[in-house]
This record gives structure tokens, sequence and C-alpha cells, in this order.
């Protein structure tokens, strides 16, 4: 008998289990019954948590014992038990233990004319089915055959009955043994024509459960090798098309159209991509060869082996099923684990050690010159900001600031710096400071700058916003005219190195309101400054840089006071020394004419409800009506002798330009492109970024372009990112910008199979289409695509070239020095900036010494463009007359590498370098041969600790793109320790939270950050990154990652708005900003502020968020994993791709946090 305060349901089972009473018996089952139907999962929890489930079963196994049994007894402990066994972790082996399955299936085979019986008999064996072994056992048994003897042609009678059977069989067949055997005997076939028959009957679409239940049912057989042929060879994919299509029209049918999307999608043959081999187009030979990981493999592959073809359903129908069934089914619902998080305390600790000799490292000395510097050659009487040559009320002729001598004369011997500027003098015996020796001579001998001035640029500008009628000829003559012996597409693609160019500089200093009054100018922006134009919504930041700029609703970026870099000859000039595999011979417009922000903001696109089963529809087509596609090759990297179409209805591409990426292209219909993207040099993946050209094209007419080969799972372009595009004819027309353009985006899993080589040894690994559709506004212009705003080496080369031209070396200490060489023979430049010393006297000499360093480095990812145009507003602000950047550059030494991969840039890779290797993972133990660039920064920065001159802050500036918003990862022990659920641990962690001082700061400065994005764990792949190894090695507790959006904001002042060029600049200037506060907060002698305040952060471990990595063979990021689900549910294949899941490492915003208004910062941090 039950114990004194039970409760009901208790006294209930109790009661079921002991009597023998049948109407007592069947009482207590409708009771049950109701109570778990009316109740919901809750009650149905709590009555196998008090072992109701074992009740029933042994009731069920009782009652079958009489002969016959009693059919009112047995349809209500079926029906109780069917209803509280998904409830039940260990049903399915307490069924088989019990022997209720074969008594259930008896019943169903000995009455399946009683459809009473049966139906309550179905939707238990379903339950038991959700156990592999026990649907592998009914299938033995016999139960697929049952079910297709309840299944069949539409009938308006027992639908009920039918549905229960579907759901049934579906669950079944997800066993692969039980879906061979439909296979085999045909059943296939059999579901496909009752599908059909159900499709024509049901014309009032009351049966959509039914006909639902049947695609479920296909959708299962068709997840092995087996049943995918089977559905091909009974034209399956006809037949679920058409009927698709049909149900387009009816909304309510959209389940329908989205499972036949899945069988389709998952049927259709796999293809091989297009091509010779997945390697680059391009070869490069390394200077040594790895002897272990994905570049050693790519080079000892046999010449013979094809590394396109695919072996993904080779192995598929091995039946991997286990007979024994897991007897510790519960530890898959466990609390979630990431094995990626670094555990041990001990590795987490930083070892400061400085792994290589100090007589080693005394090789980095001549580029710190500023430790040395006595400045006694230096007039440093004014402190008062010289006015730039470039001012925007000048009028009448304005000198072009870097033509300040010839190119053929006597050209500069390369590594001499510019008198004007900053060179370095040894100082000896200066006791008080702590750094290695170093000579006047040495320091004068190292003191070095990237880039000669080259070209006759002495030219004088007498227009303002007109031009010479010839230079317009001249222009028009290099831009559209067709050259007969061009080797490039259509019009000409660019400039070759060997032309003279009858090109000015063009600058345009009158300030004009509306576009039009500049109508006849080449371009605007970096070489037409358009003064109110151009600073459409600029605000001017004060010395105190308040947070109005949070305030404001309308998006408004800050914007430095510094002249416009771009300068098309410098660019042309520039282009001519930079060295690519390909050897590039041709410049892309945008890059030679420059980009200016557009005037006008873009919001993020809003997706159209089914866009991407309209595109995986088209898609199919191509299998369904093989006749109407073209499939011919229009260009191709790999073939040189290919022949241009002559048509002129065809588009014509090119991508033999600085940064471009473009392989292959294929016209599939008659204004549909599939395009092909080259891997990464010494690579045989990495397929992101893209830049090209398309001519030849027709005003009014939809395109659809179709990248075929990307790897990632998802991507933002599911999210409303838009590509990017630059029109000639509208730069021609005074508006050169590139705007995000396209309709009908999306992102999905294509039918091109990646091979096992491709996949790091995985198979069945598919590549994913980027898919959008363009309607060009100009006839037979010159178009360019990419995949974010581009920004290359020779772009970056330029703009240091006009900075160190321009600044002014009496405020500011500007240096530009070569850090090393890259494999190619590039130089990778190194800039220091800093104030000049007030006076050369002994006490300013060391305040200037002893200011704490701020390391930055970025683009070590060339597909993160964004990375450069962050780090260029960094460049701006920190040479601008901007007060608070005065006091800025007065506080800190700034050391900074703006690209670390300068190879990948110019030839276009996504993520490696000329190594074929990541270089955000070799920070760990880089090769000198094989990441120069990698081992001479991290020799800086052991320079830095070996002279006891840890930088303060170390922050690489990198781009994401799966999720939204500006966002760092730092490094904390804590907080790692934390997420591993190791409470005991965590508490026995003391830690300065100081490393959230500069994010905290710059969420409530910075309008694009996001705190809740930060994440402060360290994971065991990405121990090799800079963030870790400058945090774990070097010493550097404040050591970042600043992750950029590609996409767009999803908060704050730009929430809805696709980022672009002016609020990425911004983000740089912002940065800056925030170390100015980061120095206010830290310095507590010198600004009283409440010593509370510095422990604002201590809030960070308040919420539980779980940490995943994305950590793959193929692509490995810097990134916990995307935050937003994708619609792969309704719209796209796929066991809903795991790697989509939970993002870890995201913190909600605490109390606290969310207490610290924008408004309120300033009043907290400053007294």
């Amino acid at each position: 008998m039950t114990a004194k305060g039970s409760t009901g349901m208790e006294v209930l089972l109790s009661t079921l289990e002991n009597t023998k009473d049948l109407q007592t018996t069947l009482n207590i089952l409708c009771i049950l019954l109701e109570l778990v139907s009316a109740g919901g999962g809750r009650r149905a929890s709590f009555l196998v948590a008090r072992g109701g489930s074992q009740i029933l079963l042994q009731l069920l196994v009782n009652a079958s014992k009489e002969s016959p049994p009693h059919e009112e007894l047995m349809i209500h402990v079926h029906s109780v038990l069917a209803k509280i066994g998904p409830k039940d972790k260990k049903f399915g082996v307490k069924a088989r233990i019990t022997g209720a399955l074969n008594i259930t299936l008896t019943l169903v085979k000995q009455h399946l004319s009683n459809h009473r019986l049966v139906l309550p008999c179905l939707q238990l064996l379903r339950v038991y089915s959700a156990n592999s072994v026990n649907s592998v056992s009914l299938g033995k048994s016999g139960v697929v055959e049952l079910l297709f003897k309840i299944i069949g042609p539409f009938s308006k009678k027992n639908s009920g009955l039918m549905k229960v059977a579907l759901d049934t069989l579906a669950a079944l067949l997800k066993s692969k043994t039980n879906a061979r055997r439909a296979v085999d005997r045909g059943y296939v076939q059999v579901l496909l024509t009752i599908y059909v028959d159900w499709h024509r009957h049901d014309n009032r679409h009351r049966n959509m459960l039914v006909r639902k239940g049947i695609l479920q049912s296909l959708k299962s057989v068709t997840n092995i090798k087996l049943g995918r042929k089977a559905f091909i060879d009974a034209n399956g994919m006809k037949i679920l098309y058409n009927t698709s299509q049909e149900c387009l029209a009816v909304r309510t049918l959209d389940p329908l159209v989205n499972t036949s999307s899945l069988i389709m999608r998952k049927c259709f043959p796999k293809n091989r991509l297009p091509l010779p081999t997945i390697k680059s187009s391009f070869n490069f030979q390394l200077p040594v060869v790895p002897v272990t990981g994905p570049v050693a493999q790519l080079y000892n592959l046999p010449p013979e082996v094809d590394d396109v073809v695919d072996e993904s359903d080779d192995n598929d129908d091995i039946d991997l099923e286990a007979e024994n069934e897991m007897e510790n089914e519960d530890e898959l619902d466990q609390n979630f684990k990431n094995d990626d998080i670094e555990t041990d305390i001990n590795k987490l600790k930083p070892q400061q050690v400085p792994g290589r000799a100090i007589e080693e490292l005394k090789m980095y000395e001549h580029l710190f010159p500023e430790l040395t510097d006595d400045f006694q050659d230096y007039d440093l009487i004014s402190k008062e900001p010289k006015p730039f040559v470039f001012e925007r009320k000048v009028c009448g002729p304005i000198v072009v600031p870097t033509a300040c001598e010839e190119a053929s004369g006597n050209p500069k011997k390369k590594g001499t710096v510019m008198k004007e500027k900053v060179t370095s003098k040894g100082e000896e015996g200066d006791k008080k400071s702590t750094f290695m020796d170093a000579t006047k001579e040495n320091a004068k001998d190292n003191d070095r700058t990237f880039l000669q001035q080259v070209g006759d640029q002495n030219r004088t500008i007498t227009s303002a916003c007109g031009l010479n009628s010839d230079i317009v000829k001249a222009l028009d003559r290099i831009i559209l005219q067709n050259i007969p012996d061009q080797t490039s597409l259509g019009s000409t693609a660019g400039v070759k190195k060997d032309c003279s160019l009858p090109l000015s500089v063009l600058t345009c200093t009158k300030a004009c309101p509306h576009v039009v009054n500049c109508g006849n100018a080449l371009f605007e922006g970096r070489t037409v400054h358009l003064g109110k134009l151009c600073c459409t919504g600029v605000e001017t930041e004060d010395e105190e840089d308040t947070e109005s700029s949070s305030s404001v609703e309308q998006p408004s970026v800050e914007v430095p006071d510094v002249p416009m870099l771009h300068d098309p000859d410098l660019y042309i000039e520039i282009v001519k020394n930079t060295k690519s595999v390909p050897e590039y011979s041709e410049v892309a417009y945008p890059d030679y004419f420059g980009h200016t922000p557009p005037p006008f903001k873009e919001p993020i696109l809003e997706r159209p409800y089914g866009v991407q089963r309209t595109k995986i529809a088209q898609d199919i087509e191509r299998l369904i009506h093989q006749s109407d596609i073209i499939d011919r090759v229009v260009y191709d990297l790999d073939n040189p002798n290919y022949i241009i179409p002559e048509e002129g209805d065809i588009l014509k591409y090119n991508s033999k330009f600085e940064s471009g990426n473009l392989r292959k292209v294929i016209q599939i219909r008659k204004n549909e492109y599939d395009l092909i993207l080259n891997s990464d040099i010494n690579s045989n993946h990495y397929h992101q970024w893209f830049y090209f050209e398309v001519s030849g094209m027709r005003p009014g007419v939809a395109y659809r372009f179709n990248i075929i080969n990307c790897e990632k799972s998802n991507s933002q372009f599911n999210y409303g990112m838009q590509p990017l595009m630059y029109s000639v004819r509208e730069a021609l027309n005074a508006r050169p910008w590139w705007i995000r353009i396209g309709s009908d985006i999306c992102y999905y899993k294509n039918h091109f199979s990646r091979s096992s080589v491709a996949a790091g040894g995985q198979k069945g690994k598919s590549y994913y289409t980027i898919t959008f559709t363009i309607t060009f506004p100009h006839k037979d212009d010159v178009c360019y695509f990419a995949y974010h705003y581009p920004y290359t080496y020779s772009t970056l080369q330029m703009h240091l070239q006009k900075l160190e031209s321009t600044h002014n070396p009496q405020q500011i200490y500007f240096r530009r020095d070569v850090l090393c060489e890259t494999l190619s023979g590039n130089s990778c430049p190194l800039v220091t900036i800093t104030a000049m010393p007030e006076s050369n006297c002994y006490e300013h000499i060391c305040q200037f010494r002893n200011r704490p360093y701020v390391f930055l480095s970025a683009r070590v990812h060339p597909g993160e463009t964004n990375a450069s145009w962050v780090m260029k507003g960094t460049l701006e602000y920190l040479t601008s007359n901007n007060p608070t950047a005065q006091s800025l550059r007065e506080s800190y030494i700034f050391k900074i590498v703006p690209m670390l991969n300068p190879d990948g840039v110019i030839n276009g890779n996504h993520r490696c370098s000329l190594s074929g290797e990541d270089l955000n993972r070799q920070w760990h133990s880089p090769n000198p041969d094989l990441h120069p660039t990698i081992y001479h920064a991290k020799g800086l920065l052991q320079y830095l600790a070996a002279v006891k001159r840890l930088p303060l802050v170390y922050c690489d500036y990198h781009g994401h793109s799966r999720k939204k918003n500006v966002f760092m990862y730092g490094c904390s022990i804590k907080e790692t320790v934390w997420h591993t659920n190791d409470s005991a641990s965590s508490c026995d962690v003391v830690e300065d939270t100081g490393y959230r001082t500069l994010p905290k700061i710059l969420s409530h400065i910075a309008p694009a950050f996001c705190m809740s994005s930060c994440s402060f764990v360290v994971e065991k792949s990405k121990e090799s990154t800079a963030r870790v190894v400058v945090w774990r090695e070097i010493g550097v507790q404040r050591s970042y990652t600043m992750e950029s959006t590609l996409c767009g904001c999803d908060h704050g002042k730009y929430k809805g708005l696709q980022i672009g060029t002016r609020e990425l600049e911004e983000m740089g200037a912002k940065f800056c900003v925030g170390l100015m506060r980061l120095k206010r907060l830290t310095s507590p002698l010198e600004y009283n502020h409440p010593s509370s305040l510095l422990d604002f952060e201590n809030d960070l471990i308040e919420s539980s968020c779980k940490v995943t990595s994305p950590t793959t063979y193929v692509l490995d990021e810097d990134e916990p994993r995307f935050l937003e689900e994708v619609d792969y549910s309704a719209e796209s294949n796929d066991e809903l791709d795991i790697e989509l899941a939970e993002n870890a490492g995201d913190y909600e915003p605490s109390a606290q946090e969310e207490i610290l208004s924008d408004s309120e910062l300033p009043r907290t941090c400053i007294h």
C-alpha cells in the first residue's frame, strides 16, 4: 500500500499495480489517460518518475497472457504508454526486456482490420522505434511489410490510421537496415505512387498530414545510397518537383514544398566541380615544405590522383547500428561540455618566456630608434598644430605633397627616410633607460622606410571642379575604349604597367553642396575633395570625446581631420613594384579611382519568403530539363587558351588584378552563370573571398550569379548581407563608391561534392552556393563585384606614403620601416607613431622614451578586408590634428603592423599566405622561412618583453563572417575555467579583471561595438593564435582579437544597417579614443575616480552560456559558432548542421552593465 502523504498519482499507480479487478484497472487507466492528455509533458514525466512506465508495461505483459486479450484493456494500456513513453529515456530498453515489443506487434498482425485497436498499437510502435535496436528488431519481425498493408491509395476513410502508420513507418525507416529492406521490396516506388494519388485527390487539402507523412517516409529511406538511387530510378525528382510546384500557390502547403525540396536536394546526384584540380590555379614553390599538415599532404599527393573526385557514397551503406543498447543513454542528456576549452590551469597561466636568445633579439633594435634618439638635431620649438597641406578652404594651385623629387634623376636608396621626418640617433650612456645597447651608427644604418618615391608627381592643379577636355578624352580612352590587342575581357580591365598615363592628380578643393556641380569631374572622394558632400553626417570630436554620438538617432560617423589619401598616379607607381604570383599587369578601376562612402544608408536586406527553395527548385530543373542548360565556359584561369565568347549578350569576366579572385565561369542559362573561386595558393580550399570584373551587360535584365564552391556551413548572406558592386559609369558620373546590391540572395548547400582530399579526409561533404541576382542600370558598363570592400596591399602602401608625407613633423613622430620581406619579396610595413617630445631636454626625452607601448596588427587573413578599413581609421586618427589624438600620442608609442599577410592580400587569397597555411595558427612556433611576418612580429614583441617594455595593449584586427556588430575576444583564466563547470577550480583562481576594461569602454563610446558578443574564453584550438600567444607567452594581459562584422549591426545606432567603410574607419578611431579612456581609468594618480569603477567589469561570470568551437580541418576560424539560426529546417537539407548550433562565449549584459548607460559613463569615469 502507499505511504501516508502520497500523491494521488502515486495512489493510482499503486492500486493499478496491485489490483486484480478488471473494472478497477480500466477505470484507473481512463483516469491516467485523461490526466496525461490534459496535463501535457509535465504530468507524463511525473508518472514516469514514479515508475509508471514499468508498471504499465508489466500490466501489458500480464494482460497479453489472457486468451483472447481483453480489447478494451489493451486499447487503454497502449494509449497511456504511447503518451508517457517519449518522456522515459529508458523506455526502449524496458519495453524490449519485458517483451512488450512482440506483444504489440502480434496484436497488430492479428487484428489488422480492427482499427480501434490497431491505432494505439501503431502509436506505441512509433515510440518503440525511437530506439535504434528496437527499430532493427521490429524490422526483422516484418513490421515494415505489415505497415504497407495499412498504407494505401487515397481514401476518405481511416485517414487518422493512415497518418499514424506513416509516422511509424518514417521512424522505422531511419534504421538503415529497415530502409534497405524497404528498397529491396520496391516500396520507394509504392510511396511515390501513393503520394501522387493523395496529391491528386486531396483537392481541399484536408489530408495534408497524410501527404507529409508519405514525404517523411521518403525522406527517411533516401538517407541511404540505395534509397536515393531507387528514388531517381522511380522518376522521383520529376514527381516531387511537379507536385511541389503545384503546391506553391497555397501557403498552407509550404511544409510539403519544403520537405519535397529537402528530399530532392538530397537525391540530386552529386557532381564534381568542373575543374582539373581543386588546388589553386597559381603555383608558388615554397622554399621549405612542411613535414606535416595539409600543405605537406598536398605536396605529397601523387600526380595521377584526381583530387576533385567524390567518394561520398562509397561507404554509405555500412550498417553502423549497434545491436547492443547503450545502457547509459541518459549520458546524452548531461550538461553541455565543450572539449575544446582548455582546462589545464598550468597551461592557461601566462608563462613569460623570451623564446629566443637575447643576442638574437638584438636584430630588432633598429626598429626601436625611439628608445635611443636624443632629438638634438630637431626643431622642437612649436607645439601648435601645423596646418595640413590639404586644407578644405584652400583655393587656387595645390602642389601634391608627395611630389618632392624626381624618380628618374637620383632615386633614393631603399630604406632612407625623408629628411623632414624622424631620423634616429643612438644615445649612449643613458643610465635611466632600460633597453639593449645601441650605437648611433647602428640606429642610422637601420633607419628604414618602405617605398622609394617613384615617378614625376610635381604637378600643379589649377582647376577646382572642371577638367581639361584633353584629360577627359584620355581617361575615356583608358577606361571605356576597346583595345584590339587587349588580353583582358571586354572593355579594358585596367591600366597596364607599361602604360604612361596622361593623367594629373585631380584635386577639387571647392566645397560642392551637390554632386551635379562637379558633373565633369572624373571621380570624387579620395581624389576630388567634395567638402560638405563628402562629409555628410560627419561629426567633429571634441577634446573630451563625449558620448553625444551614441545618443544621436541618425547614424553619423566621426572622421578625423586628415587629408584625402587617395592618389591615382601614386597608386599606379606603387602597383608597379608589387609582386604577385600571376604577375598581374592590370589595375582594377575601383582601386585606381578610390572609394568614397555613399551619402546614404544601406539597410540590412530583408529576405523574401521562400527565396531559398525557389533557387533550389531552379537548380533541380537542371536535372529535369537538361536540354535547357547551355553549360558553356566563358572564363577559365586553368585554360589560358580558352576562347572569349564574341556574342554580345554574354557577360565578360576578369579577375587578373591585385586581390582578384575568380577562377572559372560557366554560363548555365541565358542570364545565369556559375562562378568558381580559386583556392588559396598552396591550398585546396578556403573559398570565400571574391573580387572580379563583369562587362558586356544589358540594362534591365536580371542576371543570376551562383558562386558554387563555398565551404562554410552558413553565411551572413542568409541574414541580410549583400555583395558589393562598383560601377565605372557611376564613378564617371561623380558617384565613385562601392554599394551593397543584389536581390534573391541566399546561401545553401548545393549538389557539388567535396572530395575527401579537399575535406581533410571527410567523405560526403558538399559545397555551398552564394546566389544573388543583379539588374544593371547601364548598358556596356564595367562593374566590379566583391565579397567586402576591397583594400589592396598597394592601397595600404599608398595610404602610408601619403600619411608620411602630410603629417606634422614638429608634432607627430611618424616612422615607416620594413619589418621583413614576404615569401614573394614584398615588404611588410611597420609603422611607429607617437608625439614628438616637447624639447630635447633630458626630462622631455625621458618622458618620450617611457611612454607605454600599444602594439596593433591587422589583415592576417586576406579576405577580412574590413580589418584594413578599421586599421585605416586608426592610422588616420593617430596622425590627425584632433586634440584627443595629440593627447593619445603623448600617452603611448604605437607599433603597428597594418598588414600581416601581404602576399595573401595581393594574390586574392581568403585565409592563407603563400605557404598555404593560416598565419594566425603559426604564432606558437613560426617558421622564419615560411611565416616571416609572424616570426618577426612576434620577435618585436619578444624584444619589448626582453627590454622590460611590455605593451599595455595588443590588438589584432579581424573580420567576422557569421556574426553582426564589432566585438572582442580576450583571454581569461577564470572565465575559461568557469565554462568547464568546475566551480571549485574557478573559485581558486585569482585574476585581475582589467582585461575587460577596454571592451567595456568601447561598448559605451563606439556605436558598432557590442559587449554581449565578446568572449574571454581560451580554447585549445586557438592556442597558436596571436591573441593567446601574446597573452600566454609574451605576458600581455590585455591581448585581444577585435572582430568586425562583414554584414552589419543589430543593436545601437546602426541597428538594421549594413556596415560600410565610414563605420569601420570610425571604429578604428573609436578604438584609439578607448585607449585614451583606458589610460584615464588605469592612472589613479592622474585622475581621481572611485576605485570601485575599476571593478565595474567584475560582473563577468554571472550568466550561463555554452562555448563551442567551429574548428574543423577546412575552416578553423577565430570565432564562436554562428548565433543566428538559419531556416534549414524548412528550406535546406540537412541534418541541421550541428555547427550552427549555439554560440559560446557570448555574455549577456548583466544588470550592472545595463544600468551603466552611455550618459553615465563620462560622469563615473572622469572627475
